[in-house]
């Protein structure tokens, strides 16, 4: 939500993977990050679920809805730890695809791998209660956890996963985190949802979406209208893929009409993110 280790040879090939220089990969330049760098390919998901630009969607990550209460909507995103297996088989016989929210930059004390995270890689808080910002720059002790989440997130059915917390590098994390750093730690985490056969959703991070682009198959945003920052997100739309937008504080009338006039498939929501919602395109 907006905020504004391991065994040695694991972590070796964690890190070579990452840093690795594919013939044609693309070198990009960060004003966190001045010194250029090479980015690996995107992990190819041919046969991952790719939303259309239009989605009726419910984002409910506050007690999950229950099989009886399904919207008629096409997407729904919930927690990938509070979700059941039965649950995401229901909405699949519904005919709607699941979304699996986990937290890939922030440490939450409530989780059962809570304890799993190295100690050293907890931050300052991101202002949500039990709440810390990671140090993204340790592959060798993150990624074998978020790979243990996405993991989770197959092994239910889900059908793409929402990673939240990864702009870390913009917000005081308690970390010098850098831009080049948080493009390493997202394409990681995008590469390893398709290499499980799941689409992976971008949340925020807008300043990197032109470089993340060809490594996300959608974006997740909250409160671009509020902050007159929706330009930002729009190469997402112009690629062919979908933007999910989210608005607290306005109401309806004063976003939805500009949200259809972009194609973004935009909700009024509480920040509880409970059931409660407004859809700009009805639905």
């Amino acid at each position: 939500m907006r905020t504004r280790g391991i065994a040695v040879a694991f972590a070796c090939l964690l890190i070579v993977g990452v840093l690795a220089t594919a013939a044609d990969a693309r070198s990009i330049s960060s004003s966190a990050a001045p010194r250029p760098v090479r980015l690996i390919d995107p992990t190819p998901c041919g046969g991952c679920w790719h939303p259309a630009q239009k989605v009726s969607w419910q984002w409910q990550l506050h007690n999950p809805p229950t099989a009886s209460a399904l919207l008629d909507v096409k997407m729904y995103d919930v927690d990938g730890f509070d979700a059941s297996k039965t649950l995401i088989a229901a909405m699949h016989a519904r005919g709607i695809k699941a979304v699996c929210y986990i937290s890939a930059g922030s440490w939450e004390n409530w989780r059962p791998d809570a304890g799993d995270f190295p100690a050293a890689d907890l931050g300052k808080s991101n202002g949500w209660p039990g709440e810390r910002w990671l140090d993204i720059r340790d592959l060798a002790g993150l990624g074998p956890i978020m790979s243990a989440r996405l993991d989770i997130c197959r092994r239910k059915g889900f059908d793409a996963v929402e990673f939240d917390n990864v702009d870390g590098f913009q917000n005081g994390t308690g970390f010098p985190l850098k831009g080049a750093e948080q493009l390493r730690y997202n394409i990681f985490l995008a590469n390893e949802a398709h290499a499980r056969g799941m689409s992976a959703f971008l949340k925020n991070d807008i300043d990197q979406v032109k470089t993340l682009l060809p490594y996300f198959d959608a974006e997740l945003n909250e409160q671009c209208f509020q902050y007159a920052e929706c330009g930002k997100i729009v190469p997402f739309v112009d690629a062919g893929k979908p933007v999910f937008s989210v608005e607290y504080k306005l109401d309806a009338a004063q976003f939805c009409p500009k949200a259809n006039a972009k194609d973004f498939n935009a909700l009024k929501k509480k920040l509880a993110l409970d059931a409660w919602r407004v859809a700009c395109r009805g639905a």
